[in-house]
């Protein structure tokens, strides 16, 4: 049997005053390991903090924990089925009631984890907590950050420093952000995600740090004054010339056996007009619907989504 303690939680830091309950998420796609490297780092570098900085205040509890482990561990986005598409009310109902040995490796995952933050909520009782997700994506080019409606998950993005992509959540269901709000937990809830760059690109790992330490200043975890302007520097940098906030046009879903293949060549952001060849399935070619900019083009076997379309939001 796994020990969910060690393999689950990747570190746990309390402050000595009390604030949110902030829950970060890494690898809930077991072929995206730059947030688990970036939480190992965020848990090594708080332990030496007050050393280094003998006024450094931390408020609230950061709680780190690995996704989907198995998959982890097999080197794959998913094993079964995609565990950031499992997150809906009905579906863990199901899992909350089923047996072991009726349950996949994603429902497993999926249980596990709700154990151990529900375990956290009652241990520390926060009046407010905070989902952060981390993810990569298989294209090059642009970091962003996804919102729920929730106007406080918007105002946690911006502050990353990254553009925030709305609208995204209303073409898919069951992520950790559909999950993760006031109606299924008693604490105060919000969450946000933020895609950090490519899977294996070793900025990635630098830029989730860069976007969890905004994150709780954001937050109120820690203070402004302890938190180094070159966090804001790596995010502002790699979103040079990209809108602050953009809505979602279209999102080009997969069915099984699709046979979909994107065109190569290309990066998160890069504008597309209406009609440009985008990708080919068994029906043929697929075409722009509109002008816009393309984001997370799939170069990989496995996932759900062929790409996305959006746009520069009115008003940014």
């Amino acid at each position: 049997m796994m020990n969910k303690e060690l393999s689950r939680v990747i570190g746990r830091y309390t402050g000595t005053e009390r604030g949110p309950l902030l829950i970060v998420l890494g690898g809930i796609h077991g072929n995206e390991p730059a947030g688990v490297k970036a939480l190992e780092r965020m848990f090594s570098m708080l332990e030496v903090e007050p050393q280094n900085n003998p006024n450094f205040h931390f408020f609230g509890r950061l709680l780190g924990l690995r996704g989907n482990i198995r998959a982890m561990q097999a080197g794959k986005r998913f094993i079964v089925k995609d565990l950031n598409r499992q997150w809906t009310k009905e579906n863990v109902a199901r899992v909350r009631q089923a047996k072991d040995a009726d349950l996949d490796e994603e429902d497993l995952e999926l249980r596990e984890l709700l154990e151990v933050i529900e375990a956290e909520i009652e241990d520390y009782q926060p009046e407010k907590m905070v989902l952060l997700d981390f993810h990569t994506t298989t294209a090059f080019g642009g970091i962003f950050s996804i919102a729920t409606d929730d106007p406080e998950s918007t105002r946690i993005a911006v502050e990353l420093h990254a553009p925030v992509v709305k609208g995204l959540l209303k073409g898919i269901r069951g992520t950790s952000l559909h999950y993760f709000c006031n109606e299924n937990f008693k604490p105060e809830t919000v969450a946000i995600c933020f895609e950090s760059g490519q899977h294996d690109e070793k900025l990635s790992v630098n830029r989730a740090i860069a976007a969890l330490t905004n994150c709780m200043r954001s937050i109120d975890c820690v203070r402004a004054e302890d938190v180094e302007n070159r966090h804001d520097s790596i995010l502002m940098e790699y979103s040079k010339g990209l809108p602050k906030v953009t809505e979602l046009i279209e999102i080009h879903s997969i069915q099984p056996g699709d046979k979909f293949r994107m065109a190569p060549g290309f990066k998160n952001f890069q504008d597309i007009k209406k009609g440009e060849l985008l990708a080919h399935d068994k029906n043929g070619e697929i075409h722009a619907s509109d002008d816009g900019l393309i984001l997370m083009p799939l170069y990989q076997k496995q996932g759900d989504d062929g790409f996305f379309l959006i746009r520069k939001a009115e008003g940014y």
